[in-house]
């Protein structure tokens, strides 16, 4: 059988190699704000003023930003469903909701009203990288705990507004659901 040798390589000039990841990772990196290409004169909009955390016709809620699509389901003997991360985060808003529903003194006559209206959803998404997440990735997971939460079917969401921020100490989601206009 015959053997095979390898022959000593020459070095060859220097090779370009990649030293970014777009995973996460422990490192933190400053990435310096020109890096970041937009579109001319379109900042980022600015965050809304503070508003009541509800009031009769409105709820809003500040929550942890859901997992990225790609943590949100898994595949188990060929089928798609909610992975254990997305159940967790279900759950954990589920416990939000109830727990803010039970400081109001409307929360009979507000969940009367969302059981009976259609309504109009509205999240704003605080990301820590404008570039790491789509603003509708979380939208689905999102929608579906907050409805499960207080208890209501989300097919009554008939309006639905996605904002994008960025805010790299303090990921969350504001969400507000109140009655959609005209109904």
């Amino acid at each position: 059988m015959p053997t095979f040798h390898r022959q000593a390589q020459r070095p060859s000039a220097p090779r370009t190699v990649r030293t970014t990841s777009y995973r996460n990772s422990d490192k933190k990196i400053a990435v310096p704000r020109t890096s970041v290409k937009t579109a001319p004169n379109a900042p980022m909009p600015a965050p809304p003023s503070p508003q009541p955390a509800m009031s009769h016709d409105a709820i809003l809620f500040t929550l942890p930003v859901p997992p990225s699509i790609n943590h949100q389901y898994a595949t188990v003997n060929g089928r798609r469903l909610l992975s254990s991360v997305g159940r967790a985060y279900k759950a954990h808003v589920g416990q939000l909701v109830w727990l803010k529903l039970a400081q109001s003194t409307d929360r009979a006559s507000l969940l009367s009203r969302f059981q009976s209206e259609w309504l109009a959803l509205s999240i704003r998404f605080y990301f820590t990288s404008a570039l790491r997440r789509d603003v509708d990735g979380g939208l689905k997971i999102a929608q579906d705990a907050l409805c499960e939460g207080l208890g209501i079917n989300d097919n009554r969401i008939v309006e639905t507004h996605l904002y994008k921020h960025i805010d790299k100490d303090n990921p969350r989601i504001e969400v507000s659901l109140a009655p959609a206009c005209g109904s």
